[in-house]
């Protein structure tokens, strides 16, 4: 499982021109899924995440996590994270999760996030076309993948 964590000041996810989740201070995260996924991986970046320390202290160190500072986490499906350029210019989701397997993980993914955290987690729309906003906050964006543990 990979996530593209962004620390942001404020994201949006509109699909068919209604917004259908708004954050502001936060995280916005964008997931992607591999067959072989599995709890353990969602409970690994579950705990990462929340305890990830990226935003600012009061001396602009960063020091505290999503929920030192009571932020919103958005959460958002994007299997092109799995997406192999190795060969020719079109890239290839080979190793992107079906549907099948992959909408279960994402809802377990959101709800752990949501027990973990105590706190609502808005998302955009499995498998549709979303546009999204954000203002990144910094920049600041990280790269996780379930499978680099060590």
């Amino acid at each position: 499982m990979r996530v593209l964590v962004q620390r942001v000041r404020k994201a949006s996810v509109t699909i068919k021109k209604e917004c259908k989740s708004l954050i502001s201070n936060g995280l916005l995260i964008f997931v992607g899924i591999e067959d072989d996924d599995n709890s353990e991986d969602i409970e690994w970046l579950s705990n990462k995440i929340i305890q990830l320390r990226i935003f600012n202290d009061e001396n602009g160190v960063m020091n505290k996590s999503v929920q030192d500072i009571d932020g919103e986490i958005l959460v958002v499906s994007q299997f092109t994270l799995h997406a192999s350029t190795k060969k020719g210019n079109r890239p290839s989701y080979i190793r992107a999760a079906k549907p099948q397997i992959a909408i279960p993980l994402y809802e377990a993914f959101c709800q752990t996030l949501q027990l973990k955290t105590k706190k609502e987690i808005p998302t955009g729309g499995f498998g549709a076309d979303m546009q999204v906003e954000l203002v990144n906050d910094g920049p600041v964006t990280i790269w996780i993948d379930s499978k680099n543990k060590e």
